[in-house]
């Protein structure tokens, strides 16, 4: 095998040199990493012991003796002393240019309660004139320790002279004046075709300041000051050497604007990218479903599409099926059940499903005859089938399987969910960090039985269905306090362990991945589902140099030192991005 890796090796040497790439034949390599542990991630997961770079790219993969034959009187050459060597980890859904403007107008607290919550908002009362709007953006009642939304009373009495919106991505809790000026009283109904409700007081009929999908009718006015171009080009690098410091090489941008894009291409002109970006447009589901269609049409013709660029490129669209799990909105095939933790009155409840069928089939269609991959904001069970039921009944007719079509979230599935999806070559992007984080809750609500399915990860891998790890990182730059967190072995820790914050126990460990296909989920597995398993995810002669130096053996080390593992080097495109004392 090690043998064949090198003859492969001086093969594409000599194409390269063919090609004019290197200025004679069997050139020397740039880089070569040896005496390690080098996990190609490959087919077979072969693992090796060195590895030689150069133009970007991977020369030869195998023994010491093998890749030294590479070596030359300017190579560089790195003894790695037996650390492990993985490719560079992929992060399938972020939120880069929002996360990175999170606190560019001020620090935002961590908060675990709702004193917490409470503090801050008094805090932001007293800097702010009043009548200006106070923003509590994403903090989700799932990791609160009360396990609830704030009251409108609450909020009334923190701050009485501004509007305040605590939202939470689709729903939200308001005060009194915030629901004032939104309009929204006793007798507020949605009328602008889309889905969602007001929760009412089942005695007054009056709002109980909770909304269900409907904070589109907010007017909340950020009184943060606004970047400049060169502001939010600075905050992006300043977010994507924090990626690089986790080992993240790649990222998918699970609804990118247009704005966006442009800011990444700006970036990669300038040569100032340090990950590859993979892009999913946003698509509102909102208006008419010719405007929808022709947006849609308008992102496979943009440039970023049409391009095969290995540093920026749009790969597909992204829109919201339904609500939250974090927030007590996602369509379930049953009924939540009443809470007090979600504010759920109504027994019969299961959700919010934004989109009916009869508009999400052209949708769903027109991304497919456009050649782009569809995906979903898809957590509960009822909207996982509703997205299944629509690609099962389109690939009858299209080639839906050749455009990776994809779920998002994806949370709460089931046995039949999964086959599925396997049949369909249904790919899928799951954040374990969501197990971590909001098990506890979960469990409150839901009991452990409901959540059987619940990120069903060994099952999907055993049935065949390509799935990839992600964070859904929304806020702030550093790791340390990010939300979601990004860090990439916190997400292979708990894939492997399925344990939680908060909780005790381990949450169906059925469903636990084994080590190898936890470092799979978050290199190959993303690799694929972003179009570039051609390009990198595996650590192959010929594919991009993207690798990351560990102070840590994932396969053998205790399963608690997992999530604290240590980035030491991280290679973009053979270049060094990140280097911590190594």
């Amino acid at each position: 095998m090690k043998t064949r890796s090198f003859q492969r090796a001086t093969l594409l040497l000599t194409l390269f040199s063919w090609l004019g790439n290197f200025q004679l034949h069997g050139a020397p390599a740039e880089l070569i990493l040896h005496n390690g542990k080098i996990v190609t991630v490959n087919d077979k997961f072969s693992i090796h012991q060195a590895i030689a770079i150069g133009d970007g790219r991977i020369l030869a993969v195998g023994t010491d003796a093998e890749v030294a034959k590479l070596k030359g009187p300017r190579t560089e050459s790195v003894n790695l002393e037996g650390r492990m060597v993985t490719p560079g980890l992929m992060d399938s859904h972020t939120h880069p240019s929002g996360a990175s403007l999170t606190e560019f107008d001020h620090p935002v607290p961590a908060m675990e309660t709702i004193q917490d919550v409470l503090n801050y908002v008094a805090a932001r009362a007293m800097v702010l004139p009043a009548g200006d709007w106070i923003v509590v953006q994403q903090v989700f009642i799932t990791r609160l320790r009360e396990q609830r939304y704030p009251t409108r009373a609450e909020l009334d009495r923190t701050a009485p002279s501004h509007p305040v919106i605590f939202r939470t991505g689709p729903d939200a809790s308001l005060n009194s004046l915030a629901l004032r000026l939104s309009k929204i009283d006793g007798d507020f109904k949605v009328s602008d075709g889309g889905a969602g409700f007001v929760e009412k007081d089942p005695k007054t009929g009056e709002p109980t300041g909770i909304l269900r999908n409907c904070t589109r009718f907010v007017p909340a006015k950020s009184s943060a000051r606004t970047p400049t171009d060169d502001e939010r080009r600075e905050r992006l690098r300043e977010l994507f050497r924090a990626y690089n410091a986790v080992g993240i090489t790649t990222i998918g941008d699970r609804a990118a604007g247009d704005s966006t894009l442009t800011l990444y291409k700006e970036l990669r002109d300038r040569g100032q990218l340090t990950v590859r970006v993979r892009a999913s447009a946003d698509v509102s589901y909102l208006g008419p479903i010719e405007k929808i269609q022709e947006r849609i049409r308008q992102v496979a013709a943009h440039p970023l599409h049409t391009n095969d660029d290995s540093w920026v490129r749009v790969i597909g669209i992204k829109t919201f099926l339904d609500g939250g799990m974090l927030t007590g909105s996602a369509f379930m095939r049953e009924p939540w059940g009443v809470s007090d933790i979600y504010a759920i009155t109504d027994p019969k409840y299961r959700g919010v499903l934004f989109i009916p069928k009869e508009r999400l089939r052209p949708m769903v269609r027109t991304a497919v005859e456009s050649g782009l991959q569809f995906t979903a904001h898809s957590v509960g069970d009822g909207a996982v089938h509703a997205l299944l039921e629509v690609y099962d009944e389109l690939s009858k007719e299209l080639p839906v399987r050749a455009t990776r079509p994809c779920l998002t979230h994806a949370n709460f599935q089931s046995q039949e969910a999964v086959a599925i999806a396997a049949r369909l070559g249904v790919m899928m992007d799951i954040q374990p960090a969501w197990l971590y984080l909001d098990t506890r809750t979960l469990t409150k609500q839901f009991g452990d039985a409901r959540l059987r399915w619940f990120q069903p990860l060994k099952s999907l891998f055993a049935a065949g269905v390509v799935v990839g790890g992600g964070s859904d990182h929304m806020q702030k730059i550093s790791s340390e306090n990010a939300i979601n967190p990004y860090n990439p072995f916190l997400g292979m820790a708990t894939a492997i362990t399925r344990t939680a914050r908060w909780h005790e126990g381990r949450l169906h460990p059925e469903e636990a991945l084994s080590r190898e296909q936890a470092v799979r989920f978050y290199t190959v597995n993303n690799a694929k589902l972003l179009f570039l398993e051609d390009k990198t995810g595996t650590l192959e002669v010929g594919k991009l140099a993207d690798l990351v130096v560990l102070d840590t053996n994932l396969l053998t080390c205790p399963e608690e030192r997992i999530a604290a593992t240590r980035v030491l080097r991280t290679y973009v495109n053979g270049k060094l991005v990140y280097r911590d004392g190594f």
